[in-house]
């Protein structure tokens, strides 16, 4: 048994959407939609400016409020912790996409089933390879790996990190986590 957990470091990411092009073409993620994206936020005044680059996709909790409330099983945990939608179950109610506090599932608008980041599990994960995010990122600014694995890079990056953790107040236990940037991206 495995706990994949994502780290991305905001101090790396420098918002060039490499990530979620990958993420695009390996999912095949119609427009309109997406799996993951990169918000930029900039601040301050010229010539003064700071940017600011934050994930938003699936954080993979471990206690999914969007499987709690699927009334047919489709939203299900693997035996690895990852949150995945079965198709073949789903009736497209939508109870998933209002329970999820991170507002990270849409419904396709080709196939109308219920779409999110899987950390490519099925097309990826189980051919031994990184979810395609993290192959692409050309900073290193995203780090994955079995959190169990004491000498995998994930584990040592948590182990001398401060990683925080979007929403942890809510107590979802999420699987994606941050280095908050604190150089901020400043130019000057």
């Amino acid at each position: 048994m495995k706990k994949f957990v994502m780290i991305h470091n905001e101090n790396l990411c420098i918002g060039c959407q490499a990530c979620s092009v990958a993420c695009r073409n390996e999912n095949k993620v119609p427009d309109d939609v997406y799996r993951l994206q990169v918000h930029i936020k900039m601040s301050g005044t010229f010539p003064h400016l700071k940017s600011d680059y934050t994930r938003h996709s699936c954080v993979m909790c471990e206690d999914s409020p969007c499987v709690s409330v699927c009334p047919t099983g489709a939203s299900f945990k693997t035996e690895n912790g990852i949150t995945l939608i079965d198709d073949r179950l789903c009736v497209s109610c939508k109870y998933c996409i209002l329970a999820c506090p991170y507002d990270a599932r849409f419904v396709d608008p080709i196939t109308k089933a219920i779409g999110k980041c899987t950390f490519c599990y099925e097309n990826r994960l189980l051919e031994g390879k990184e979810p395609a995010c993290v192959s692409v990122c050309p900073t290193d600014a995203l780090v994955f790996g079995d959190a169990l694995d004491q000498n995998s890079e994930v584990s040592k990056l948590i182990a001398k990190k401060s990683i925080e953790y979007p929403k942890a107040y809510l107590n979802t236990k999420p699987r994606l986590g941050f280095i908050k940037n604190t150089k901020g991206g400043r130019y000057e």
